[in-house]
């Protein structure tokens, strides 16, 4: 009778489906994918909390998940040019909920007005923290740390102007590990591993004297915001941070890569450098 029970509770357990993990993208335009294929890649794939039909780096972030049989429902709330303050103030309610996971990405810059300045940025994260554990404890929320904008590198009047392309990474990377509160994770180094490419040779360092030959160009026609190849390698990072499956179990075939007109060659070439920044602690 025992046995007869305890087969029947495992087999009505193996019956339950597994709930979808649930992961929501807060950020802006680096996070929607401006300037390239990426901001409408698959928008009916994500949940657009706005309505707009962008797809961005959530939209590869499932697809990633798809390829390797991950289940994983991605929802995203994105504005052009905003900060995490703004979302706190203006999408509160729009975003509140109980979520498995929540990533914050924050202004370029890290503030519009101040440059360079974390203070708004962190204090934001942290409340925006707050709200995320009130619904559920265990969520886990993350920020992005971004990458060099080469147009505050190599012009005049940029904030980072006469150093190297690589700082402007490493101080949002700093800033973010700085932050205070206890119940936000490790931030994701996508702008370490935007500049190992870079230091590898992969990518090119300054475009506003030509691409070398053979190098990816990881910024967009701005020279800002990414190319489809610079989010990539964020979306690569953020999946291989959130889920911890090593990127290069996507392979020369990866379907996000195909749709985005990515050389299966230069696919592979990202998803390796994505899989040893992984192996980084981003706060040391």
């Amino acid at each position: 009778m025992k046995r007869w029970i305890a087969c029947a509770a495992a087999a009505l357990a193996f019956a339950v489906p597994v709930q979808a993990k649930t992961i929501l993208f807060v950020g802006n335009s680096f996070t929607f994918g401006a300037g390239s294929p990426v901001m409408r890649y698959r928008a009916d794939a994500v949940t657009d909390l706005n309505g707009e039909g962008i797809g961005g780096v959530p939209a590869l972030f499932r697809t990633f998940a798809e390829e390797l049989k991950l289940d994983w429902k991605v929802s995203l709330e994105t504005s052009p040019t905003k900060d995490l303050s703004w979302h706190l103030a203006n999408r509160r309610t729009v975003i509140a909920g109980k979520w498995d996971v929540v990533l914050l990405q924050g202004y370029s810059t890290l503030d519009q007005a101040r440059p360079g300045d974390p203070t708004r940025h962190l204090a934001a994260a942290s409340d925006l923290t707050d709200l995320f554990r009130a619904a559920n404890p265990t969520v886990s929320v993350r920020l992005v740390s971004t990458w060099s904008r080469a147009d505050q590198t190599w012009q005049p009047g940029g904030h980072w102007y006469g150093q190297d392309i690589y700082r402007m990474a490493a101080d949002i990377a700093a800033a973010n590990c700085s932050a205070r509160n206890p119940g936000l994770g490790p931030p994701i180094g996508v702008g370490a591993a935007w500049s190992r490419a870079i230091r590898t040779g992969l990518a090119d360092p300054n475009p506003y004297d030509g691409i070398a030959p053979g190098r990816i160009d990881l910024w967009g026609a701005d020279h800002y915001h990414a190319s489809s190849a610079g989010y990539y390698l964020e979306a690569l990072m953020i999946f291989g941070s959130v889920t911890g499956v090593d990127p290069r179990r996507l392979g020369r075939s990866e379907q996000a890569a195909r749709a985005l007109q990515i050389d299966p060659d230069r696919a592979v070439a990202l998803q390796r450098i994505a899989a040893i920044e992984l192996k980084r602690k981003p706060c040391r």
